[in-house]
């Protein structure tokens, strides 16, 4: 495991109740990994789906997410499996972090979506260094380009007890690119969103609302279908939705100081909504 430069210490602005503003400051507190790490762990990448989760599966082995805490869930209708790594909180409520972790066909899928699903591993290791309330689940979903299958399996497999614990669904795909950190607003639960702009707000990230409805779908469909709240971080805009499926999409694509604020955002975001577990419907 990686020793953490420090542990940041944020003063938040908290939007509690959802239609009332209810403002209080606080200190949230996580760990972060520098950069070089960050950046070394997405330069894993590998242009195949099953080397791609054979990485994943190491660096969730490498920050200690494993034995009964990894699960590869196989999953109907696919070679792959789903990749779940649990970290246990005091209360059974439920935040799910998800990303996918196959390509297509064209490119290297770098942005779509090693940079997502490499991600999880590092926020697992940030957010475990301390007791949390919320049990947090980082799924790596598989066949996500096939039609959504990896997440759709794993929220129809939820018993009801499972799926009224689940708080949300955060979900990453395609970050990275160059100054953009956005949230897919117009599918995202209000409470989410507003807890979202706080966060950014005392790191100084700026956060942009970009609604790509005619781009296709998300591994948060599934949950939002099911009634959990969900919240879709990307870095897409009209400009670089270009890039995504064709040869364009290689690891020089993704800005690393951009890709390196997405992860201090989710990061201080999921210590956020752990710290208000009382008030996460």
């Amino acid at each position: 495991m990686v020793e953490f430069t420090s542990w940041m210490v944020i003063r938040t602005l908290g939007f509690l109740l959802v239609g009332v503003a209810t403002i209080c400051a606080e200190d949230i507190h996580f760990g972060l990994a520098e950069r070089n790490m960050i950046d070394a762990r997405f330069a894993r990448l590998r242009t195949d789906n099953p080397s791609r989760g054979s990485v994943l599966q190491e660096m969730f082995a490498e920050v200690g997410c494993k034995d009964e805490h990894f699960a590869a869930q196989p999953v109907k209708g696919s070679k792959l499996p789903n990749l779940v790594c649990t970290l246990p909180g005091s209360s059974e409520r439920t935040v799910v972090v998800s990303a996918h972790y196959d390509k297509v066909t064209a490119g290297e899928g770098a942005i779509d979506n090693w940079s997502g699903a490499a991600m999880l591993p590092s926020l697992y290791e940030s957010l475990s260094g301390a007791p949390r309330q919320l049990t947090l689940v980082f799924a790596l979903f598989t066949d996500e380009e096939k039609g959504l299958v990896g997440s759709r399996a794993f929220v129809r497999q939820l018993s009801p007890a499972q799926r009224r614990n689940i708080a949300a669904d955060i979900n990453i795909d395609s970050v990275g690119l160059s100054g953009a950190i956005n949230i897919w607003n117009s599918r995202a639960d209000r409470q989410l969103v507003n807890a979202a702009v706080a966060v950014a707000s005392s790191l100084h990230i700026d956060l942009h609302a970009v609604n790509v409805d005619d781009a296709g779908a998300s591994d948060s469909f599934p949950f939002r279908d099911a009634r959990i709240p969900v919240i879709d971080f990307h870095s897409i805009t009209q400009g670089t939705f270009a890039l995504l499926h064709t040869s364009k999409d290689v690891r020089s694509a993704v800005d690393g100081a951009t890709y390196y604020e997405t992860y201090r955002l989710l990061t201080a975001l999921l210590a956020y909504l752990d710290s208000h577990a009382s008030h996460v419907e």
